[in-house]
């Protein structure tokens, strides 16, 4: 993702994360139905989006990683009282282990 073409990466991990949202939305912690309303700079908690500088969106990409043509994403969807190492672990085999 931080290499040169990283953003087709980038893009095919978002791909993948958008396909399992139900699954990690279980997972990324309580209470989130009342935080993910869609109202304050968030998705709704049923529906995934994607985009660039879009803070409304499940997963943000920066504007400096479209531009550079690399760099990272965030998923703004877990809660802070996530666990994080479910989290972590379900990112990563969401987006660099699991074949779709």
């Amino acid at each position: 993702m931080r290499e040169d073409g990283g953003f087709g990466v980038i893009k095919k991990a978002i791909e993948k994360l958008g396909m399992k949202h139900k699954e990690h939305i279980a997972a990324y912690g309580e209470g989130n139905e009342r935080r993910l309303t869609g109202k304050h700079e968030t998705a709704d908690i049923n529906t995934f989006l994607w985009g660039v500088a879009n803070r409304g969106a499940s997963v943000r990409v920066g504007r400096e990683t479209e531009k550079n043509g690399k760099g990272y994403f965030e998923d703004r969807r877990p809660a802070s009282n996530m666990d994080p190492y479910i989290v972590t672990s379900m990112i990563a085999e969401t987006t660099i282990l699991w074949k779709p």
